[in-house]
């Protein structure tokens, strides 16, 4: 059963070595963001899955020490999502760009609760498998905890990478209120076509997310809410 949940927007900015002198506009989100990994901890899950949006051959699970790296974005920075079990292969595939974020983000925790293990699942999926997939992962241990990691539209200003849409204010805001809410009906009817043409990679990890808290009983509360570069960026936290 879920338990808790953490939802955190999942650029690589958010990485201080990787935004360098941009890093100080995202110093609310961050923080933010360590706040809600916190509620996690707090809650001692005897699970912990990453959630967030992946291209092709980052999609699918992602074992407990799969690694990831910001060489991407410049930057030799190393993560790694939680520790393989003793006697454990190696795992082979690299972490996606928004668990290798999330990976980092327990890192700064300096989480050593619950075995950490990884999701990626792509943009375009259909709602109802968001919520089934959400659902088997809620019924995967007693006590489950979900890091969710994802943006909202990134169509809020001219200079933003989709450029401007009118929709995207609206959409951005009724992602917000019901992640603030924790409201599973609400995330349910998020328009996915809406959001893949807003260029809203957070959809599908939500409705994940409102897959495994059907019937939990979870309260929500919004941390931050912005949209710095005209991004849409969401904290919230479930318990």
């Amino acid at each position: 059963m879920l338990v808790a949940a953490a939802v955190c927007p999942c650029p690589p900015l958010l990485v201080p070595e990787v935004a360098a002198g941009a890093g100080p506009e995202l110093d609310a989100a961050r923080n933010a963001c360590l706040d809600a990994v916190g509620v996690l901890a707090a809650a001692r899950p005897d699970r912990l899955i990453v959630v967030g949006p992946a291209e092709p051959d980052g999609r699918g699970p992602f074992p407990p020490g799969s690694n990831g790296s910001f060489a991407g974005f410049g930057v030799d920075l190393a993560v790694r999502l939680g520790e393989a079990p003793a006697g454990s292969p190696a795992p082979q595939r690299a972490l996606p760009a928004s668990l290798a974020v999330g990976a980092w983000l327990l890192g700064r925790t300096r989480w050593d609760g619950a075995p950490v293990e990884g999701l990626g699942v792509g943009e375009p999926l259909a709602t109802d498998r968001c919520l089934r997939a959400g659902a088997d992962l809620a019924a995967g241990a007693e006590r489950v905890a979900l890091l969710v990691m994802g943006d909202g539209s990134a169509c809020r200003t001219v200079k933003a990478p989709g450029y401007l849409d009118e929709r995207a204010v609206d959409f951005d805001a009724a992602a917000a209120r019901a992640l603030g809410d924790a409201d599973v009906a609400a995330l349910s009817a998020l328009d996915e076509s809406l959001a893949y043409e807003l260029k809203a990679p957070g959809r599908a990890p939500w409705q994940v997310l409102a897959g495994a808290a059907q019937g939990a009983g979870l309260g929500g509360r919004l941390l931050y809410e912005d949209a710095p570069y005209g991004v849409g960026y969401v904290v919230a936290v479930w318990s």
